[in-house]
């Protein structure tokens, strides 16, 4: 039995401030259009909320394999945000306020019928920083705090660490620090608002100078065959691709995949669709389930489509409801 085409529906940056080349929501869109899935365009200023109905002003969408000119939007129109197969919540940070109320009105779409990708209660629940803490297994010596004196025992005790606030994204405010800095008492500071905010500070991992900062992606729990690392610059710690890094793409390694098998099923139950996994040596340093990059740099060494995936992913769980599918016995 066929089924009409999908209405997808995706929220998201402006799409003409968006990077071509490297953007991974186009990728998505240019494989669920070629589909035949009939593509709808928001903004966060195009959601609203009346009488406990999500509605959305929906622009349609078309999308292009041309670096000149990759889009076209139609006019846009009043509908009800259940009334779409998927939504596809691309928004990136900063995880604001504005965000957490986009959430809201994404969970009363959802809770309306449609599939909202990632699941808009794991995005408030799941803070890409804090929420390693609930896989201690996997992840490095790690200390979430306010208290500045506390900061300055981690340090003594492990002698070299990385500190950076809970908001930031794209190697923003990232510092690393030695036994005896004397910009240590500065740098808490900065980062936790002379104690008013917390922060998290982790065990230096020497391993990112040469194996750099690896996105591992996960689809519906199960890590992708390849993986992308990015090794910062001789003057940088930051392994991210915004501050300068230089990209590797290269087979998951075994540890990677035990590192996925141990968070990829509590994320896929929680209805975390596309995940990415960032892992400096044996250690899992943050799980990032708002907007994940990597699609395009990592098919453009590997032939696999990763957007393709997680289309079928979003099939199956249109087919189950919504839930995830039954595993095969």
């Amino acid at each position: 039995m066929t089924h009409p085409p999908r209405r997808l529906g995706v929220v998201m940056d402006p799409i003409d401030t968006i990077h071509y080349a490297k953007d991974s929501t186009l990728a998505m869109l240019l494989a669920a259009q070629a589909r035949g899935w009939t593509l709808h365009y928001l903004e966060q200023r195009d959601l609203s909320l009346r009488d406990g109905v999500a509605w959305g002003r929906l622009r349609p969408l078309s999308v292009a394999a041309d670096p000149g000119r990759w889009f076209e939007l139609g006019e846009p129109r009043a509908r009800h945000l259940g009334e779409l197969d998927c939504i596809l919540m691309r928004k990136d940070p900063p995880f604001d306020m504005e965000y957490v109320y986009t959430t809201y009105l994404l969970e009363k779409a959802e809770e309306q019928g449609a599939l909202v990708v990632n699941r808009p209660r794991g995005l408030r629940d799941m803070n890409e920083k804090v929420y390693t803490a609930w896989f201690p297994q996997c992840c490095a010596p790690t200390l979430i705090t306010r208290d500045m004196d506390d900061m300055a025992a981690f340090l003594g005790e492990h002698g070299k660490v990385v500190c950076k606030p809970l908001h930031g994204m794209g190697g923003r405010s990232i510092f690393v620090l030695e036994r005896q800095d004397k910009n240590m008492a500065v740098v808490f500071e900065t980062l936790t608002d002379y104690g008013q905010r917390f922060a998290i500070v982790q065990r230096y991992l020497p391993e990112i100078v040469e194996g750099g900062d690896t996105r591992v992606i996960l689809i519906d729990g199960e890590p992708l065959p390849y993986v992308l690392s990015r090794i910062p610059l001789p003057h940088d710690n930051r392994g991210n691709l915004a501050a300068g890094a230089r990209a590797v793409v290269r087979p998951i390694g075994e540890r990677e995949r035990w590192l996925a098998g141990q968070i990829g099923p509590a994320l896929a139950d929680q209805g975390m669709l596309f995940v990415g996994l960032d892992v400096i040596g044996d250690y899992v340093t943050e799980i990032n389930v708002t907007s994940p990059t990597g699609i395009r740099e990592i098919e453009k060494h590997f032939p696999i489509d990763i957007a393709g995936r997680l289309l079928d992913a979003i099939e199956q769980r249109l087919a189950a409801g919504g839930t995830r599918p039954a595993a095969a016995p």
